[in-house]
């Protein structure tokens, strides 16, 4: 149940991470918000940024077996680099439409999933 409750809370903290980001790339369009100097626009993503750390630092602490969680360190990070790529993904394929997931693209997510067996490898 800690690692379900982990990787839940680590979703959760890269969709306001991607945004924080990423999202004010996109958010140029709305006419309220081109207005604000990038100053602003620093502080509206680090806003986002407050709500990703009310959940990654509980998910690593739930996690992390030190506190009973069923990760390693290592094995927290390789996770959570992998979520973000896939929450990433998604995000980029919806809200940028003119970005496209290439090939190139693909053999270095599938690499990095590599990267999480030999991670979970004793």
């Amino acid at each position: 149940m800690k690692g379900i409750t982990t990787i839940t809370l680590l979703v959760i903290a890269n969709l306001f991470m991607t945004f924080a980001w990423y999202g004010h790339l996109k958010m140029k369009d709305i006419s309220w918000f081109s207005k604000l100097n990038l100053f602003a626009v620093i502080l509206f993503s680090w806003g986002l940024a407050f709500f990703e750390y009310c959940f990654q630092v509980p998910a690593n602490k739930i996690g992390y077996v030190d506190n009973g969680g069923p990760f390693s360190l290592f094995q927290l990070k390789v996770i959570q680099e992998i979520i973000t790529l896939t929450v990433f993904i998604v995000f980029s394929t919806l809200y940028f439409p003119n970005e496209h997931f290439k090939m190139n693209h693909f053999i270095s997510f599938v690499l990095l999933i590599g990267a999480v067996y030999f991670a979970f490898k004793n």
